[in-house]
């Protein structure tokens, strides 16, 4: 039962790195020929979350689990919303900004849940610690993208 519920974490962490990589692929997609700047920083992003991902599934391999390929249901809504959203008022940089920090906020939510979990063994939570920490930076390095627009 240990184990299964372990496995049901790290997935809901893959899931949200799937949703992290499918946002900045999104994003890239709305950025202006200009914003060579946030190509980069997003692609980065994309970079980070394949890194997360992959040292979550090795840790899904050992517990005898298949890692979950899906992004999360509130990931889906959120994109389809955003698509809404862009429609009405467009996509320029900081509403482009406002939107990856609003996803970066649910991933730190995310993290912050999985740790709450007091069964989880050492070396996950530190796994899963070290992951949160880096993501941290990723958000405040958004955060200040975002408020440079300002």
């Amino acid at each position: 039962m240990k184990n299964q519920m372990t496995s049901e974490i790290l997935n809901d962490l893959v899931q949200i790195n799937n949703d992290r990589m499918v946002g900045y692929e999104k994003a890239l997609s709305e950025l202006n020929d200009q914003d060579n700047d946030l190509k980069f920083l997003f692609l980065e992003m994309i970079h980070h979350s394949r890194s997360y991902k992959m040292a979550l599934s090795t840790e899904l391999n050992v517990l005898g689990t298949k890692t979950d390929a899906d992004t999360t249901i509130g990931g889906k809504i959120y994109r389809a919303w955003m698509d809404i959203k862009v429609l009405f008022t467009g996509s320029d940089r900081k509403t482009i900004l406002n939107n990856c920090e609003f996803g970066e906020d649910a991933a730190q939510n995310a993290y912050k849940m999985a740790l709450a979990d007091e069964d989880l063994p050492a070396h996950i939570r530190s796994l899963i610690t070290e992951q949160k920490q880096e993501l941290k930076l990723d958000h405040d390095q958004i955060k200040a993208s975002r408020d440079q627009e300002d």
